[in-house]
């Protein structure tokens, strides 16, 4: 039974950080405990620790020291190698992996980087630690300036050589190749390596190989002198602007990185020009050698030009640091959440996940850790990517989860406020944000506001609401936002950082309205404790709900539990359990619980109950023991506001547990709305589930 898997790459540069970083994800969607390995590394800086070991671990927030993360460096082996000691080095791997395997279900295994010092047995040693360990392998190659047959016949040797040696191969992955190439060079690989191994082609993703103006600017100690707020952008190429402008326009590519001495106000001011001209590429960033600045009436002219790319004045000459700049490769490192979000979405997107990890685990994890919860929520919310609207666009919050949402590329996202204090806030904290990959809209400014203004007129009469009064609150974020999505600008919508809960959902129950046959609209949390997911409703919205409307909270939040993967056991909470209580309040739950039975009679449910007794097995076996929800119930419905409230708030901060909600329940589209003490986590895991919500629940 395999309990691990060796990701090993057969050529430097591979990309096998995207793997790596892709299947830890898959993983931890799928088992409960998995760990880290990595037999040999590259000898750190002094002061310094392994950046693959420092990333993995950090991000995925991994209980293991750093220490026992890995067996040797690289110095230690050739050293062993060269005296003659290779077989203590695999016996080393072997001890280390060893008390690894003891503590995990599952240990992911990440082989050695390719170096000009010893490579010539690098591969060899990568083959003789996945035999010795007795795991199957995972081959990464490079499709970087490589053709098909090329590609092919690199994998097919190192299959080939891996096989030789007595180790499975579970699937090669052909990682940066061309766009477009997928399906010929899968068909070219299927053909020499057959059926008995996964086959994965990663097409080439700049975002991940080219470095940013921001990496490039660090590396080069430069000055920013324009565009502040577009150093995020890639540099897709780059050139030296020395020849005269005509003959250098005509070497512009897309995201060029342009290179030319400060005093060349021909160059500087053509290729302003030529960023906005339609018949031009789009410009990265302009590099200023020499440590010359533009004199200042061309600094002037630049000051009154809406420029959308970052102008570097650096010290050195124009030859220094254009080999400087060709040396620089953008890696991923455990504080760049961007690149590591665009690493695990590139890599679900391209690889069928399910089927990988059906070869790789030979066991069933046992229940649904928060990991895997949260795993299946990007799963599925990468099925069908939706547009998510965010009224609150200019807070911190909501700003570092657009990050991270548009780095997964898991929804659109359009941002409501004014649009310069929402560029001047990205700026000043320093978010890496793509504004191009975001849309940014205030209200008033917007060529739908008349037509908005109108359509709330037209639903609103009725209640005297009048044209003025239309303006006036189609200038409101949270009304302008959700008339999005009854236009169909947008498919849901997510507030609350700022605002009431009254304030945000108050335009949905006008104009939105509730789902037929629906007469409450209510909410739950799923509250992902250390070993489970609960779901706990309703905490949010109803005061004082009577028995039909506990009842229909209960139905709601079965059907919401099962539709994200929970098997609905429902505890109708009250302070006693079963008949021995008395009271007005719990005989409205002892009342919902009867209507809930009468209404969905193969639902399996408990009420009236004790909080302890449904979640607690050796009391809910004392006090129920003949029920089937009793100890183990994965939906718990609080009789009314104050107790679910106070309760969800408590198990939260006490447990540490992560609350992912409020999510409204009821409403024919998506609103769904944050506490105004939320974290950039809770924004992003909301805006994930409403986008779930939208592909149709």
């Amino acid at each position: 039974m395999s309990k691990a898997v060796y990701i090993a790459t057969i050529e430097p540069n591979s990309g096998k950080s995207i793997v790596v970083l892709g299947m830890m994800r898959m993983l931890l969607g799928k088992i409960a405990k998995v760990g880290y390995f990595r037999p040999i590394i590259n000898d750190p800086s002094e002061g310094d620790v392994d950046n693959h070991i420092n990333t993995v671990i950090s991000y995925f927030e991994l209980d293991i020291d750093f220490k026992n993360a890995y067996a040797f460096t690289r110095s230690e082996v050739l050293q062993k190698y060269n005296k003659g000691k290779s077989g203590e080095v695999i016996d080393g791997i072997i001890s280390t992996y060893k008390s690894l395997e003891e503590k995990f279900d599952f240990i992911l295994v990440e082989g050695t980087d390719f170096s000009d010092e010893g490579s010539i047995i690098e591969f060899d040693i990568n083959v003789i630690i996945a035999k010795n360990l007795g795991i199957p392998a995972v081959l990464v190659a490079s499709g970087i300036d490589k053709k098909n047959k090329e590609i092919v016949g690199n994998l097919k040797l190192a299959f080939d050589t891996f096989n030789s040696k007595d180790v499975e191969v579970l699937a090669v992955v052909a990682n940066k190749i061309t766009p477009g190439c997928e399906k010929t060079l899968h068909s070219a690989l299927k053909k020499d390596l057959g059926n008995e191994v996964e086959i994965i082609s990663i097409p080439k993703v700049n975002s991940l190989i080219n470095p940013t103006i921001k990496e490039i600017v660090s590396e080069l100690g430069g000055t920013v002198l324009f565009g502040k707020e577009y150093l995020n952008n890639l540099a897709g190429s780059y050139g030296v602007g020395a020849m005269q402008l005509r003959n250098y326009l005509t070497h512009l590519k897309d995201n060029s990185l342009v290179i030319t001495p400060g005093d060349r106000a021909d160059i500087i001011l053509g290729v302003l020009q030529a960023n906005i001209s339609d018949n031009y590429p789009k410009i990265s960033g302009i590099i200023l050698t020499g440590g010359i600045v533009p004199e200042a009436p061309i600094l002037k002219l630049i000051e009154g030009v809406s420029i959308s790319f970052p102008i570097i004045s650096v010290p050195s000459g124009t030859f220094a640091i254009t080999n400087q700049i060709g040396s620089i490769k953008s890696k991923i490192y455990g504080d760049n959440l961007q690149k590591i979000n665009t690493s695990i979405s590139t890599f679900a997107k391209h690889v069928n996940e399910d089927h990988l990890a059906d070869q790789l685990i030979t066991f069933k994890s046992e229940g649904l850790t928060p990991r895997m919860f949260q795993y299946n929520l990007l799963r599925r919310a990468l099925q069908h990517k939706k547009h998510i609207v965010l009224p609150e666009g200019s807070d911190e919050r909501i700003l570092r989860a657009t990050s991270r949402l548009l780095a997964s590329d898991v929804v659109e996202i359009t941002l409501i406020g004014n649009e310069k204090k929402i560029k001047n806030k990205i700026l000043t904290l320093d978010i890496p944000i793509d504004l191009s990959k975001v849309n940014i809209v205030s209200p008033i400014d917007s060529p739908h506001y008349d037509d908005y203004v109108k359509t709330f007129y037209e639903l609103r009469k009725h209640k005297n609401v009048n044209l003025d009064m239309a303006k006036d609150m189609m200038a409101d974020v949270s009304y302008f936002g959700t008339m999005m999505i009854y236009k169909g600008h947008a498919d849901g919508m997510v507030s609350g950082a700022v605002h009431t809960t009254q304030h945000t959902i108050r335009p949905a129950l006008q104009f939105i309205k509730t789902k037929p046959g629906v007469k409450v609209v209510s909410s739950v949390f799923f509250m992902c404790l250390e070993d489970r997911v609960s779901v706990f409703g309703d905490c949010a919205i109803n005061p004082n709900p009577n028995a039909e409307e506990l009842a229909e909270i209960a139905i709601s939040s079965s059907e919401s539990a099962l539709a994200f993967g929970i098997e609905p056991k429902v505890a109708m909470l009250s302070y006693s359990s079963g008949s021995s209580g008395k009271g007005e309040d719990v005989e409205t739950v002892r009342a919902a619980t009867a209507i809930v039975k009468e209404k969905q009679p193969n639902l399996k449910i408990e009420g009236p109950i004790q909080y302890d007794a449904a979640v607690d097995m050796s009391v809910g076996q004392s006090k129920l023991p003949d029920s089937e929800v009793a100890g183990q119930a994965s939906v718990l419905i609080f009789p009314d506001l104050n107790t679910g409230n106070n309760t969800y708030k408590a198990v939260q901060r006490e447990t540490g547990a992560l609350a992912i909600g409020p999510m409204l329940q009821g409403l024919n589209k998506p609103v769904n709305d944050l506490s105004r003490g939320c974290t950039v986590d809770d924004v992003y895991n909301t805006v994930i589930i409403t986008a779930i919500q939208a592909q149709g629940l």
